[in-house]
């Protein structure tokens, strides 16, 4: 009945918009609210997803002359991030990626984020295709063709592994193999 009251507040505060976002429903394995689908800041902005989103955001350091090198990088550039509300790792990185992305003055409209359930999925398959194995996931497109992807950890940092992406130097993400 819980999952049924949080599913019916989203679609109200979220039932102007296009496609419904934001939907929290129950993680029954913790017994907390996840998002799941289709998501933006905002939603991580909300309780209870704001407890670690706001704090991570705030602390989080971005390297400004790594931002200075990334953003002319991020034209024609567009966006997946996978992430799981439930998953440390996500909680982690989440919140650098925007504060880099604003940094960079990255058009938000060119980020799509998914919120996947414990099994990395949704019930609309976003995922699908796309080899989401780990959260979070971060998808780099150009002329609709992926170019990399971080996944669930940079490398060397946020901002260097960007830069590494963005400009076709090579990289490696933790799960990387030799097809």
């Amino acid at each position: 009945m819980k999952n049924l009251y949080f599913i019916f507040i989203a679609l109200i505060c979220f039932a102007c918009k296009e496609q419904a976002i934001n939907i929290a429903v129950l993680d029954e394995e913790e017994d907390t609210m996840m998002l799941l689908g289709p998501a933006n800041e905002e939603g991580l902005q909300q309780a209870p997803f704001n407890s670690w989103y706001t704090t991570t955001y705030a602390d989080y350091k971005v390297n400004d002359s790594l931002v200075a090198l990334i953003k002319p990088e991020l034209k024609d550039v567009s966006i997946k991030l996978f992430m799981g509300t439930w998953c440390e790792d996500s909680q982690r990185e989440t919140p650098g990626i925007y504060k880099i992305l604003d940094a960079s003055n990255f058009n938000l409209d060119n980020l799509q984020l998914t919120a996947v359930d414990r099994d990395k999925v949704t019930p609309q398959k976003l995922e699908e295709n796309l080899n989401i194995t780990n959260v979070p996931t971060l998808i780099f497109f150009k002329d609709g063709k992926e170019m990399n992807r971080i996944v669930e950890y940079p490398i060397e940092s946020l901002e260097q592994d960007i830069l590494h992406i963005l400009t076709n130097q090579p990289y490696k993400n933790a799960y990387f193999e030799e097809e």
